[in-house]
């Protein structure tokens, strides 16, 4: 659901609703540079701000009726008030409350049950009722039906106090760690995006990327894959990115000549990478590095090469439509080249460098969000059009609107994970994951997938990584640093505190253990080593750093499947926004994005069994040459379309050829065998290309 305009274009109720977007952006600013209180108070202060926010800016039931309106508001407004009045509760007597411990007096029963219930209403009001459901349903599994259920499943049940305790009062559920993200990472970095686009820096990305790829055949389409890269990194959402510059490049690729259900889907899914683009990543780098423990620099670090080879894999399909619907060249009427956009733009590229300098220099990701944010309107004084004090409100209250949305659903989302943690529902499904799995780490990789999609169907993409990290990483992690360890054993390599332990579970497998062996055999000897040695034999037998990469591998696969509901169908809102510019039907432009976005999936695989993120600069770059061709193949297999029509043989050809660069192997000769088959068709493709496309003016 949107905000009302009827209330934010109100002469009076528009005005407050703006000044307390402005006062909650101020205070969390606060929260995240001087304050000293402490995280369970913050918590709930965020919850019951943004509360109020969500309560005023987006009615309970929408009439055009000025008598029902009225009672509407009257009604929000009391739920606004509430949800602050139930933090302020938690605040003025957190130590009766602890004294008291899950034995409630009346107001601990009544301030619990109406905060649970006023952040269900709304999370429905901003997403619908797919996330309240789902919380009511892990509540009640918790205090209810969990000890009817048999099997693994089966829950003997905890008091409804102690359930409220825990989702509320406890400072877990609710105000525990989700919420900290949200009102620390989260809303520094959206509100930096906010600040960067009333700055111009959105603009000037559009016009940048214009001067450096719109002259080219195929040229918008590039522009629209260069521009949201860079607008998704920090704009935290892919809707928003979507609808941002898509206004532009959309028409843009029309009037190329791009089919409008192509030009829809390839902002769909560039805008989707978006979020996948350090140094910003949509705040999830900061989410991944708090959920890992490991450097937001090594998150963004092991995250650079993926992100281009998945806006390169959109990029190839945007040159391959290019060259099949004889798109033409455009001339830019403002006649403005790279050169003096950049001249007169560079500032804007200032906060960015801040940021990323900040974070080298050690201080803390909120800090450095804080200093960019600063930064950002000093780099506006260069311009020509400095922002004024107007224009730092504005972002100020774009910034607390942008974030509401997520800020809501995190909070909600925390009752879920609470539940998880709580019953040990994730490590149970992470077991059962690996048992329908069989041990092997592609299948659960496609289960991850589907889970990711039907999560992705009710969720945004954060709250969808969040909810899946929690359960699936744990799997893919073992089963990644299984493989590592099977690669050791395989090749003679396993060190000697290793084999102590094979010593001590499985004596008669040590002699085997000292030479090189086939992978089978060494699949067997594992096997005999009791599952409760297996952890500590990953630790002896892998080094800190592969067992690190390993973790970080695990929630990068997760996040990067956990986008994939963007694009889609049959929920594929990123793809919905598109066609709405395209004026394309949206379900067949959301099958085009979903095609187009083929990076979602392949990339992952490349994380799981290559050392594309986890290997040597050399073999990292190696990974990412070969990968980058593969995908090529692939894409002209699947389009049916090199530099010209391809027959259906060589259409075919194209899959195995893609398949022999980008499948992990480790044999350089194979990879060399297919790259040089694939650049032959290349250069007998390109000999027998049309000329190139006229011109027309943009």
């Amino acid at each position: 659901m949107k905000e009302a305009p009827e209330r934010l274009d109100h002469p009076v109720i528009g005005r407050v609703i703006f000044v307390l977007a402005i006062g909650i952006a101020l205070i969390h600013l606060w929260f995240n540079t001087f304050s000293t209180l402490s995280e369970l108070w913050t918590s709930a202060l965020h919850f019951g701000l943004f509360g109020l926010l969500c309560a005023l800016s987006m009615p309970m039931i929408r009439s055009e009726r000025p008598g029902v309106r009225r009672a509407v508001f009257g009604v929000d407004l009391l739920l606004g008030l509430a949800a602050l009045g139930c933090a302020l509760y938690l605040i003025g007597f957190e130590d009766a409350l602890y004294d008291r411990g899950v034995n409630f007096s009346t107001g601990d029963w009544v301030v619990s049950i109406a905060a649970i219930l006023l952040v269900l209403e709304f999370a429905r009001r901003t997403t619908g009722w797919f996330i309240p459901c789902l919380c009511i349903v892990a509540l009640t599994y918790v205090a209810w039906w969990g000890q009817y259920v048999d099997g693994v499943f089966n829950f003997p049940g905890l008091s409804w106090e102690t359930v409220l305790y825990r989702s509320y009062i406890g400072g877990q559920g609710m105000l525990g760690s989700i919420a900290r993200i949200s009102w620390t990472y989260v809303f520094m970095f959206i509100l930096f995006g906010a600040f960067l686009v009333k700055s111009g820096a959105g603009d000037f990305i559009v016009d940048l990327a214009r001067c450096a790829a719109g002259r080219f055949v195929g040229g918008p389409g590039f522009v629209a894959v260069f521009s949201s890269g860079l607008m998704g990194s920090v704009s935290g959402s892919s809707v928003a990115n979507t609808v941002s510059t898509g206004v532009i490049t959309i028409p843009l690729m029309r009037k190329a000549g791009f089919p409008a259900r192509f030009a829809g889907g390839v902002e769909a899914a560039a805008s989707t990478g978006g979020q996948l683009m350090p140094p910003v990543m949509g705040a999830g780098a900061f989410i991944m590095a708090s959920y890992t423990q490991v450097s937001y620099l090594t998150i963004i670090g092991v995250a650079a090469l993926p992100a281009f080879l998945y806006f390169l894999s959109v990029a190839m399909f945007v040159r391959i439509e290019a060259k099949r619907s004889n798109a033409v060249k455009l001339e830019d009427d403002t006649g403005e080249s790279f050169g003096t956009v950049l001249r007169n733009g560079w500032h804007y590229l200032l906060p960015l460098v801040v940021l990323v300098v900040a974070l080298i220099y050690g201080f803390t990701p909120t800090y450095a969000a804080g200093i960019a944010i600063v930064s950002v309107v000093v780099a506006s004084w260069i311009a020509r059009k400095p922002m004024t004090l107007r224009d730092i409100l504005d972002a100020l209250a774009q910034g607390s609107r942008n974030i509401m949305t997520t800020a809501i659903l995190l909070i909600t989302v925390g009752l879920i994970v609470n539940v998880i943690s709580t019953t040990g529902i994730g490590n149970i499904f992470s077991l059962m994951i690996t048992d329908w799995a069989g041990g092997s780490l592609l299948v659960t990789i496609v289960l991850v997938a589907l889970a990711s999609l039907i999560l992705g169907m009710g969720l945004p993409v954060t709250a969808a990584y969040i909810v899946l990290a929690t359960l699936s990483a744990p799997a893919i992690y073992q089963l990644i640093a299984q493989s590592q360890l099977l690669d050791l054993m395989a090749s003679g390599n396993l060190p000697e505190q290793a084999r102590a332990i094979f010593m001590l579970t499985a004596p008669d497998s040590v002699e085997a253990l000292s030479a090189p062996m086939d992978r089978a055999l060494a699949v067997e000897l594992l096997g005999q080593v009791p599952e409760n040695f297996t952890s500590q034999l990953l630790e002896q037998a892998l080094s800190p750093h592969a067992t690190t990469m390993a973790l970080v591998a695990a929630h990068m696969i997760i996040f990067w499947l956990s986008q994939d509901s963007n694009v889609t169908p049959p929920v594929c809102l990123t793809a919905f926004a598109a066609a709405a510019i395209a004026g394309t039907p949206p379900m067949r432009t959301g099958l085009t994005a979903w095609k187009i976005a083929k990076g979602l999936y392949i990339v992952p695989l490349l994380f799981a069994y290559s050392p594309l993120i986890s290997g040597t600069p050399m073999e990292m770059l190696k990974v990412f040459t070969f990968a980058l061709f593969g995908m090529y193949a692939i894409i002209a297999g699947l389009e049916g379309y090199l530099e010209h029509p391809l027959k259906w043989w060589l259409r075919v050809l194209m899959f195995p050829l893609g398949a022999l660069m980008l499948w992990p192997h480790g044999l350089i000769w194979i990879d060399l065998t297919g790259l040089v088959v694939f650049l032959s068709l290349m250069l007998w493709s390109t000999r027998r290309t049309a000329g190139p496309g006229v011109t027309a003016t943009a």
